[in-house]
């Protein structure tokens, strides 16, 4: 799936240099240390709670099967992040991909997650897929803004769709955006290459 980019890439940020490179099995046990320092709100939009260890291994095994592409932030040797591309060519949507995206606390609002995010983008238009859906907890407020900012826009609500630890429901907001909507603009005005991995 990521044939049109090599990694690792790197990205200068204001939390300092970013390395971005693919998961692998030999990084489990740093992204495992990651997960288990996130906020328990943080994973809520996630189907799964990534901070169990045999959550992470059937992740893992997904990427190696080739249903899930997940890119690491990395900082100084240290996870800071990750930008995960999921797709079912074997469904009834096989031109749709999901983000799932989570970043460390101690570097958000440095432009980590902005990075992480476009990279993760890039990697969606190298698997030529058409649409992407991105979600999370109605509270993200700067998440959701900073996919609004890439171009998502709001497709649905899904009212007390998880419950927390405690008990508590919460809402998710199913942001979209039509890649193939996008890209015919940009042609239309040619700029094809603005879009291109």
């Amino acid at each position: 799936m990521s044939e049109t980019r090599c990694y690792p890439r790197h990205a200068n940020t204001d939390a300092g240099e970013i390395e971005f490179r693919l998961m692998a099995r030999a990084d489990e046990a740093a992204v495992l240390a990651f997960a288990k320092g996130l906020p328990t709100h943080d994973l809520l939009f996630l189907p799964r709670n990534i901070s169990e260890p045999k959550v992470l291994s059937a992740w893992i095994n997904e990427i190696e099967r080739g249903a899930i592409t997940s890119l690491l932030a990395v900082k100084d040797g240290r996870v800071v992040g990750c930008g995960t591309l999921v797709r079912d060519p074997h469904s009834w949507s096989p031109h749709v991909g999901e983000i799932r995206m989570v970043v460390s606390l101690d570097v958000r609002g440095q432009g980590v997650g902005r990075a992480l995010s476009q990279e993760t983008f890039a990697l969606a238009l190298g698997a030529g897929l058409e649409k992407l859906s991105v979600q999370m907890t109605v509270d993200q407020r700067a998440a959701i803004a900073l996919f609004e900012s890439l171009g998502f826009k709001a497709e649905a609500l899904l009212r007390d769709q998880v419950r927390d630890v405690d008990g508590k429901k919460h809402d998710i907001v199913v942001l979209g955006h039509n890649i193939a909507q996008f890209q015919a603009q940009l042609e239309a005005f040619g700029l094809p290459e603005a879009v291109r991995p």
